[in-house]
């Protein structure tokens, strides 16, 4: 796949939740108080979480519903506002029984799907994939981050209640990575480096891949598979790199799944690389 071909994850999110009920409807009182790796999310929170996502989304790119909002003036008000929302939501949630949140989540998650569908992939999204440094994105993208998005959070659910590896088969797990390391161009913007170099991402398993990053005059660019040999080689354990890029493992954690050969500053980077609003 060419860095350059947008990445189509549309006809992906009914699987994705189809897996998310298959899951919640299988799981104990005791699994749904499960802490997770979203810092002071439970399991039941962090479902609630997607059910917000699938609301919200059907609310304003369906129904074309606005909420009032603060001044955002940078992508630091962005994230405290989008903080707060979560925040209040998750509270509220709290007086949802899990039938009920799980009833809620099979009958929104069509909405959410639907709307994703719609959305023509290479018009003007409403909102831009700010972690990867665009201020205006194509649908295709905005999409593919939504994806992101309920994937990985599914996936907070399934490490803690011991059922990862559904999602972290190539059908499902690849789209996903694929998604956060388009941010590499803006995440390495500031890295000076000679011109030539090249950096090559290699996530381990089933789902992971290769990706290979160039610094060129103008910049980093993601570019096609090389022969020859790269400046510096990442290797990510599989099963850490979502957590790595989703603030769900500490750096000096995810030091111990990383493995930097070469030049070791241009590696560096990695532990670094943020795909979430944080």
């Amino acid at each position: 796949m060419s860095p350059s071909t947008p990445i189509f994850t549309a006809h992906l999110f009914a699987p994705l939740d189809d897996n998310l009920i298959r899951l919640l409807r299988a799981l104990t009182p005791t699994d749904w108080n499960r802490p997770t790796v979203a810092r002071l999310w439970s399991v039941k929170d962090v479902a609630a979480h997607l059910l917000d996502i699938n609301l919200r989304t059907a609310s304003f790119l369906r129904d074309h519903h606005a909420i009032e909002t603060p001044a955002i003036e940078g992508y630091a008000d962005l994230v405290s506002f989008l903080n707060r929302l979560n925040a209040e939501w998750v509270l509220a949630a709290k007086r949802l029984s899990p039938s009920v949140l799980t009833d809620l989540l099979e009958l929104t998650g069509k909405w959410h799907t639907g709307v994703m569908q719609s959305l023509p992939p290479f018009e003007k999204a409403k909102f831009a994939v700010a972690w990867a440094g665009e201020t205006e994105s194509a649908n295709w993208f905005h999409i593919a981050r939504e994806y992101s998005e309920k994937w990985h959070h599914q996936q907070q659910i399934r490490l803690a209640v011991g059922a990862e590896g559904v999602l972290l088969t190539r059908d499902f797990y690849f789209p996903f990575l694929n998604t956060c390391l388009r941010a590499l161009p803006f995440h390495y913007h500031r890295l000076d480096a000679r011109s030539g170099s090249v950096v090559l991402f290699m996530v381990k398993g089933e789902g992971g891949g290769n990706w290979f990053l160039q610094k060129e005059e103008t910049g980093w660019v993601l570019t096609e598979p090389m022969e020859s040999e790269p400046s510096c080689r990442v290797q990510i354990a599989g099963e850490i790199a979502w957590r790595l890029f989703t603030k769900g493992i500490t750096r000096e954690e995810a030091k111990a799944h990383v493995t930097i050969t070469g030049d070791r500053a241009l590696g560096e980077p990695i532990f670094h690389l943020l795909t979430v609003m944080a």
